[in-house]
């Protein structure tokens, strides 16, 4: 059987559908190179190091004062292993799921987790607050893997739309559910710190899946996180 008689065996409804789905996991990911993890982590920081050396000569800095000296080193440390460790797949938290023996069927919300982040287009920070929500299908969660997920999200280049998607995306993924909501509200230093310097305003995004695509039980969780 040749390739194009498997796509005629199939319906138009399933080719349309699989594409879409190939689509939306793709938009969403965050844009890396195929080799982006061939190099191990040593090695990056070596590098990162030698060219962060290379900008503060630029900017002028006298890299011989005691203050300064390391700080090529400790911005490769800080890249790799802290605010861009979300960038590396064998950093994902790992999720720790429990039967759910009370048959609790309501929806559970985590409010107010911190959101750490940097933006891609300047690589200056996000801060903010992070909201979920999600209603058991049979499992439940270990609380702190909420938190973790957000931060594993968080710590790599972003832009704040595809970083509520992606929350949603992994909470769904690992709780089996639809039933999921994410909302972020943040500041971003790129506003406040250059361009317009609006040190005032924040941005606001969410996700909604499954049942709270429903108006009631969106507004359930509204009224929840105040």
């Amino acid at each position: 059987m040749t390739n194009n008689d498997s796509v005629n065996d199939l319906t138009f409804e399933q080719v349309v559908t699989d594409l879409e789905h190939e689509h939306y996991n793709s938009a969403f990911d965050t844009p890396l190179r195929p080799d982006a993890f061939e190099m191990d982590d040593d090695t990056k920081m070596k590098l990162i190091a030698e060219h962060f050396t290379g900008i503060m000569q630029v900017l002028g800095m006298d890299l011989d004062d005691d203050s300064l000296r390391d700080t090529p080193k400790r911005v490769a440390k800080m890249y790799v292993k802290e605010i861009f460790s979300g960038l590396n797949p064998a950093n994902k938290p790992k999720p720790t799921l429990f039967k759910n023996p009370f048959q609790y069927k309501q929806m559970l919300v985590e409010r107010n987790i911190a959101v750490f982040s940097n933006c891609e287009h300047h690589f200056v920070p996000i801060v903010g607050k992070a909201h979920v929500a999600y209603i058991s299908n049979g499992q439940v969660i270990g609380l702190s893997k909420l938190n973790r997920i957000v931060q594993y999200c968080s710590q790599r280049p972003q832009v704040q739309e595809r970083l509520t998607m992606q929350i949603a995306n992994m909470l769904k993924e690992v709780l089996g559910t639809e039933d999921v909501a994410v909302i972020i509200d943040a500041h971003h230093h790129c506003v406040s710190s250059r361009g317009i310097r609006d040190a005032g305003s924040t941005t606001l995004t969410a996700e909604y899946s499954g049942q709270f695509l429903i108006a009631e039980t969106k507004n359930e969780f509204f009224k929840y996180i105040g």
